[in-house]
């Protein structure tokens, strides 16, 4: 029996792919390597899981592969291939998001309809919810996309509950509430902010930094992924947060703390797409999954910068 992952070589695709390593299973791990962000750090992140002799590495693109082939023994699937990030989402662009995040999505779909799996994990995203006026955020809120990108991975959702009403699919889809950690994505606020404390250059903050965000720890969703696949109900979503809410200056305040430097910050306008607000409720994934995330914001931080400061020396 084997495990599935697709977007293994990303950020958070690499973190579970590891810990299914460790805990001893077989993991199959599908990647593409897009040049969304510089292709070696995805390599990186596969020299750490080629170190495994449990795990076998499938480059190609979903799109165009034959899935079929790899599903021999095949009992969980993790899907958190895709193209992400809001802010390049509009436009011409758009194009490769549907490509990733629904045409995929739909490939893979068709590909395990008539296999017996134990679970369909997908990978969605609590843009789905949009730029709402409300305090906290939950699974029965009716979804309002605030970009493209929330568009995709809603049309995900919608698609694999489409293939589990129709096939018996066994899909149960997670809501990734700004995840951070160790081997983030280059795009993303804190990978900029470390990179910019070590290395002294200008950080520029897309707004006034007074967006508040659900800030989770990219182990908490590793556990709420294969809890998911252990005990989520087919057919439901969870929204996977960090209980760590606190607004992006005050995410700088604490890196300045952590690395005893002061941050250049340059603030600019706001980007199209981009949301005032995500606060998760968890109760769901509490309940359902024992889902309970562990890592608090600032210790969350100081893991994220001592990795990012290793690999300068």
């Amino acid at each position: 029996m084997a495990i599935l992952v697709t977007g293994c070589a990303g950020f958070i695709g690499s973190h579970l792919t590891e810990k299914l390593l460790l805990s001893g299973e077989q993991v199959v791990g599908i990647d593409m390597l897009t040049p969304y962000y510089p292709v070696e750090r995805k390599r990186k992140n596969l020299e750490i899981l080629r170190k495994h002799q449990s795990f076998r590495f499938v480059e190609g693109n979903l799109n165009q592969m034959d899935i079929a082939s790899l599903l021999n023994n095949i009992t969980v699937i993790y899907h958190l291939a895709g193209q992400p990030g809001v802010r390049l989402s509009w436009g011409k662009d758009f194009d490769e998001y549907v490509d990733h995040n629904i045409r995929a999505t739909q490939r893979l779909l068709e590909a395990v309809k008539n296999i017996s799996l134990q679970k369909l994990v997908y990978a969605s995203s609590s843009s789905v919810y949009g730029n709402v006026d409300r305090d906290i955020l939950t699974e029965t809120d009716v979804p309002t996309p605030f970009s493209p990108y929330g568009v995709t991975k809603l049309a995900g959702e919608h698609l694999v509950n489409s293939y589990r009403a129709n096939f018996g699919v066994p899909v149960t889809s997670l809501r990734f509430f700004t995840v951070f950690g160790p081997r983030q994505r280059p795009d993303m606020a804190f990978q900029r902010v470390v990179e910019a404390l070590i290395n002294g250059n200008e950080f520029v903050v897309y707004g006034d930094g007074t967006q508040v965000r659900d800030f989770t720890y990219v182990e908490d969703i590793v556990n709420g992924c294969i809890a998911a696949a252990n005990r989520g109900r087919a057919g439901e979503v969870y929204n996977l947060g960090g209980t760590n809410l606190a607004s992006l200056n005050d995410a700088l305040n604490l890196l300045q703390e952590i690395a005893g430097k002061k941050l250049n910050i340059k603030y600019i306008e706001k980007q199209s797409g981009d949301v005032s607000k995500t606060r998760a409720n968890i109760s769901k994934a509490q309940s359902d999954l024992q889902y309970q995330p562990h890592i608090s914001l600032a210790e969350g931080l100081k893991r994220q910068f001592l990795y990012q400061s290793s690999l300068t020396k």
